[in-house]
């Protein structure tokens, strides 16, 4: 009996283990993502294009506002590569511990994606944790920086993590400034505190409606770089540009939006434009989608000037959320067209043939949005 009893739970075991591992796989498993449909430029509310389409590698003139669009075909911008004779900067790295941060310490993570709030179908039920974390902070400097001389700056959201570096956008930069076709500035690269949209660290500083995520910038990591290499960043906020993808894109609006009298430089691409904010807020109840849908239109012309990229094949409704902002094209149209109608100094290009992020049209689009962001800026302006 005592060797029946014994098989009989070790057969047990093995069928439990078993059921567990199969039902760790089924969690990890997600389902397949639909692929998002290709929108038309001139589909329903999308705004009036210019085409340059069908010219591979041609992009809008740096000084011209307005809505075009581009692709199908692309072509690299010589920018992108090591030129011979181009003073070359160098790039710093150091990490910030959540532990050691006044505004988002600890960090949060989920385990499962969330549910819909049957009392409000504009936001979910997120269950979160609490975390530790670390992020890197990477630094470029050009080789025309004089130490301890006021210079502009850009910040770009999603930056390289420990010990990884942004040699592409690095390249564009050392490739610009000897050109004279952007200031003399320094790249500071932050990246983000893990994971994604709600529930998570990242969604929390990239998504939500608020000007704390600038706030932590402004006095918790743009002190520790000045200190830790003898910069000295412009208070001017024409002197300040940021720059992100997907929530980094939306970040660097809303970190604009909230703060005008420290950026007034705008780049994005694929702007997360949607309803992603989490917790709900009643004073923002669509998260970014309030952008072009209240705020922008309601309130008085701010001084900032914003570059936009939209793929053709863009984000739609990639979650359980079917609230009717979760289309990244419509919001980037919809965004096009209220900053026209405010007389906002835009640029928006919708790449034909590109998913989210415009992976395929990036190296050609790229260089031309950082000269566009940058035009007017006063020679020789701190």
């Amino acid at each position: 009996m005592h060797h029946l009893s014994l098989t009989l739970l070790l057969s047990l075991a093995v069928s439990t283990s078993a059921l567990s591992a199969d039902k760790a796989k089924a969690k990890a498993k997600k389902p397949d993502r639909p692929t998002p449909p290709t929108r038309a430029f001139d589909g329903p509310g999308a705004p009036t294009f210019i085409r340059l389409d069908g010219k591979p590698g041609a992009n809008p003139p740096v000084d011209a506002n307005g809505d075009y669009v581009v692709g199908p075909e692309y072509v690299a911008a010589p920018e992108n590569n090591v030129t011979e004779g181009v003073p070359k900067g160098r790039v710093e790295q150091f990490i910030m511990n959540s532990k050691d941060c006044q505004r988002f310490n600890p960090g949060i993570a989920r385990e499962e994606f969330g549910t819909v709030d049957p009392n409000n179908p504009k936001t979910l039920i997120v269950q979160t944790h609490e975390i530790d974390y670390q992020r890197a902070i990477t630094v470029y400097i050009p080789a025309q920086y004089v130490p301890g001389t006021e210079v502009p700056f850009i910040v770009k959201h999603d930056g390289p993590g420990k010990g990884k570096s942004d040699a592409n956008l690095v390249t564009i930069l050392d490739n610009l400034i000897a050109q004279k076709r952007i200031p003399v500035q320094i790249g500071i690269l932050i990246a983000n505190g893990g994971g994604d949209a709600q529930g998570h660290e990242r969604g929390r500083e990239y998504d939500t409606m608020s000007g704390l995520y600038a706030e932590f910038i402004e006095h918790e990591v743009l002190p520790l770089v000045e200190k830790n290499y003898n910069i000295k960043l412009t208070r001017n906020p024409d002197g300040r540009a940021v720059m992100g993808s997907s929530s980094g894109g939306s970040a660097a609006l809303i970190m604009a939006w909230y703060h005008p009298e420290w950026y007034r430089r705008v780049l994005t691409t694929s702007g997360t434009f949607v309803n992603q904010q989490w917790p709900f807020n009643p004073e923002t109840p669509g998260g970014a989608w309030d952008f072009h849908d209240k705020l922008i239109p309601q309130s008085e012309k701010k001084p900032l000037r914003i570059f936009m990229a939209v793929g053709d094949r863009d984000n739609f409704n990639p979650n359980v959320m079917r609230d009717g902002m979760h289309d990244w094209v419509e919001a980037n149209h919809r965004m096009a067209k209220v900053l026209k109608a405010k007389g906002y100094d835009y640029q928006y290009l919708f790449c034909l043939n590109n998913g989210h992020g415009i992976r395929e049209a990036k190296p050609q689009v790229l260089p031309h949005a950082l000269e566009w962001v940058w035009h007017g800026y006063p020679a020789g302006a701190k």
